[in-house]
């Protein structure tokens, strides 16, 4: 696994890079590159790591440069990029318009795209050089593309992890640690707008179901849905029999949070903590080079999601996880055949 310290002499020209609230780039920091600019996301992170008086703060890396590209047919994406390209600029994040040139000076890597689907293609020269790499929610615009990142991922050695915001919450994080004992069961819930460009749970979905995994872990076996207009109801049966539950809602109050059943007790998952929980995971993982979550629970987030527009499309009938993964492993392993003979 590369390490994610420095390698290059190059980074050596940022430490001098003044920041906007006065602070500078010193020797310990890891420099930061971030992909995409088209989500709220980009300038919180970059406020939490270089503003040192912010009260959220988080020290040890500085997002020093941003290759600054959006969506080019999901309006909400188009429109954001000119004004946050202004507004990180004056966080003293210097815009840089070739990717490569970017990965080849920097330590580590924010993928923020707003729209999962270019994923695939930026993160290649990331991997390429061996950067960390952080990859926002979704990861791809697909479970298959998905896939493939993290088979690509282990064919250059690179470590990446996705994730979001919510798993780091504490309330699910006590109900992960233990708890309520072991848990047996989960039901969630969060906002669940939806993007024709993008599987129906991925856009904003991803977040309840997140925090589900995060109670639940690994073991998906089963996927049957229920939908609205206005909402979403999704059901899992995870091995040993456990079941888990996401409801999506487009409609009335909204909000983060669920209950989970333990051997020990029964108990609120909690809502959102905001941002500095997951950065200070990444900041962690940039310098480690260990990803606090597993490629194999991620994948599963994703199949669930998956499944669950496949039990759409078969008349919202149950559907087995290991069906909906046999057939992305097969268009993934075409991807990644088709990038490495390139």
């Amino acid at each position: 696994m590369p390490s994610p310290l420095p390698s290059s002499l190059l980074v050596v020209v940022l430490t001098t890079v003044s920041l906007f609230f006065g602070s500078s780039v010193s020797a310990e920091d890891l420099k930061i590159g971030m992909i995409g600019l088209d989500t709220s996301h980009c300038l919180a992170f970059t406020k939490i790591l270089n503003n040192a008086d912010d009260p959220k703060h988080i020290p040890g890396c500085k997002v020093v440069m941003v290759y600054p590209k959006g969506s080019p047919d999901i309006p909400s994406s188009v429109s954001r990029v000119p004004e946050y390209t202004e507004a990180i600029r004056k966080l003293g994040v210097e815009i840089v318009d070739d990717l490569p040139t970017m990965v080849s000076m920097v330590d580590a890597v924010l993928l923020e795209t707003n729209d999962g689907r270019p994923h695939l293609e930026q993160i290649i020269p990331v991997l390429k050089a061996g950067k960390p790499c952080f990859i926002d929610k979704p990861i791809a615009g697909s479970l298959s593309d998905g896939l493939a990142i993290f088979k690509l991922a282990e064919h250059y050695g690179t470590p990446v992890f996705s994730s979001s915001s919510l798993r780091f919450a504490s309330g699910v994080q006590a109900i992960r640690n233990g708890s309520l004992g072991e848990v047996t069961g989960c039901d969630t819930y969060s906002p669940c707008s939806l993007e024709a460009t993008h599987p129906d749970l991925f856009w904003y979905g991803i977040h309840g179901v997140e925090t589900l995994f995060t109670a639940m872990g690994s073991g998906i076996e089963t996927v049957v849905r229920t939908q609205t207009k206005d909402f979403d109801q999704v059901t899992g049966t995870w091995s040993g029999g456990r079941i888990g539950t996401f409801r999506g809602i487009r409609a009335g109050k909204g909000g983060y949070g669920g209950t989970a059943f333990g051997t020990k007790g029964v108990g609120p998952v909690g809502g959102y903590d905001g941002y500095a929980p997951l950065v200070e995971e990444i900041v962690k993982f940039f310098r480690s080079g260990k990803a606090p979550v597993s490629p194999q629970e991620t994948i599963e987030i994703y199949a669930f999601m998956e499944a669950a527009d496949e039990s759409k499309r078969q008349g919202f009938n149950t559907v087995r996880v290991a069906d909906v993964l046999a057939a992305a492993q097969k268009e993934a392993n075409e991807t990644v055949r088709q990038i490495l003979s390139k």
